[in-house]
């Protein structure tokens, strides 16, 4: 972050807040003219610090309100293993997130799905027939307090 400039921050976190804005009132936010804009806009993309731009959807009207955070155990710790998870996480479209972690568990599985109901079919007919899947804990969220996801562009 250190060769960006007040100009790029500020087109970081307007394209953040709303990734759909116009070039004009990119450029008014930057203080830049709108060549000037657009050629950061897209030195911003070459170098990787805009990853792509997505619509952000309502969960719960689309049958998906109930969050669910997963601890993952693995039986071994292996660089087969850790492959194998990694393979078919990537293949479960419940699967909104996964996180190898540090600490007592392997990994953070972050998961969407209707009720508790739905939950359990995932939990016993996708998770735990994972590779090497040895044990879970289950934290389902009863109130998302904050969950905009936006970086901190300072």
């Amino acid at each position: 972050m250190q060769d960006l400039d007040r100009a790029d921050r500020a087109i970081l976190a307007a394209l953040q807040q709303d990734g759909r804005i116009s070039l004009t009132d990119l450029s008014m936010k930057a203080g830049l003219s709108p060549t000037a804009t657009t050629e950061r806009f897209k030195r911003l993309q070459r170098d990787g610090y805009v990853t792509g731009f997505r619509a952000m959807l309502d969960p719960a009207r689309l049958g998906r309100g109930l969050l669910i955070f997963v601890e993952v155990l693995l039986d071994k710790t292996t660089p087969d293993v850790f492959e194998r998870f990694n393979a078919a996480v990537v293949r479960a479209p419940e699967v909104l997130e996964c996180h190898l972690v540090a600490g007592g568990f392997d990994y953070l599985v972050k998961t969407r799905v209707a009720d508790m109901a739905a939950y359990r079919q995932f939990l016993g007919e996708k998770l735990w027939p994972m590779p090497g899947v040895k044990e879970t804990r289950t934290y389902a969220v009863m109130e998302e307090v904050k969950s905009d996801g936006l970086l901190p562009i300072g």
